[in-house]
């Protein structure tokens, strides 16, 4: 029996990086296929446009991606606010720009019941990125040296019967630590969303999910669709909630290419007499502030 999609008031996601080998391009789209909202939010670094300068590598899974999101736009009535990032700044030059539904901006007060979200990727508090730029670029040309090596060595690791492990996450994380606390990423954030007269902030960039308060303000980062496999979604009650590939895809099992295609429908039968949202909520404990984890 088909899946019915799971319905929420809003995802958001950021760091799918099209346009590179490491991008998570078929559990994205899984991802999209199998969600509705009322706003999808595309919070940076959506399109690597510094690694399609250099190579141009653009597969036509990357083209579902878009077309998923038109189609959401389209046919779902969605509207999509796309931040710009750090590898999708060439976009800086031309915002805010709006087409109806779709808004592209540097940076986005969403309103909330519990009161206004300040959403921007985040990249302008990263000391890097800001104010060392060739610096940056290093650094992402050594993280895509790190990529393949993590590929050969988990090739290396199948062929033994050992489970996937994240090599370049693993070295990633203690690498994005010391920036943190260099720039001093997230409480600068949080300071911002203060200033603006907003309860929380939603960003992205460092790739590593979170939910937390930082003192008064409530800090969301929707991890990325290179290793973490993550976003957040809204909840129609206003809870927020981080949602893992690796839980969604036991109520959304990956299909195979045949069917991988195909839309499903918003009117099928429920195959639980729970909705699609509870069921999704049921596979996690989740307290702000704290990592959500799986119920056993």
């Amino acid at each position: 029996m088909e899946l019915k999609p799971l319905k929420v008031r809003t995802v958001i996601i950021s760091d799918v990086h099209l346009g590179t080998d490491d991008c998570k391009i078929r559990e994205v789209n899984h991802f999209l296929k199998y969600t509705r909202c009322d706003r999808l939010i595309l919070n940076g670094d959506i399109i690597d446009g510094w690694r399609l300068k250099k190579t141009g590598h653009w597969p036509k899974s990357h083209t579902r991606f878009v077309r998923l999101v038109l189609k959401k736009l389209e046919k779902k009535d969605t509207e999509v606010i796309y931040l710009r990032g750090n590898h999708d700044d060439v976009l800086a030059k031309f915002l805010p720009i709006a087409f109806e539904n779709l808004q592209i901006v540097e940076d986005f007060i969403h309103e909330t019941p519990r009161g206004k979200y300040l959403v921007l990727h985040g990249d302008v508090f990263d000391t890097v990125t800001k104010n060392f730029v060739f610096l940056a670029y290093a650094g992402d040309w050594g993280y895509r040296a790190l990529m393949r090596l993590n590929r050969l060595y988990n090739k290396w690791r199948a062929w033994r019967g050992k489970e996937y492990y994240s090599l370049s996450k693993a070295v990633k994380a203690r690498v994005k630590k010391a920036v943190n606390h260099v720039s001093n990423f997230e409480e600068h954030i949080a300071e911002l969303a203060r200033s603006r007269g907003c309860v929380g902030v939603m960003c992205g960039h460092i790739h590593t999910v979170a939910d937390r308060m930082i003192g008064d303000i409530h800090y969301l980062n929707s991890g990325d669709w290179v290793e973490s496999l993550t976003g957040i979604v809204e909840h129609y009650d206003g809870k927020f909630e981080v949602i893992d590939f690796a839980h969604f895809r036991l109520l959304y099992p990956l299909e195979d290419d045949a069917t991988e295609l195909a839309e499903p429908a918003d009117n099928v039968p429920e195959v639980s007499p729970l909705p699609a949202d509870a069921m999704l909520r049921s596979t996690f404990t989740h307290t702000p502030g704290q990592t959500p984890t799986p119920v056993p």
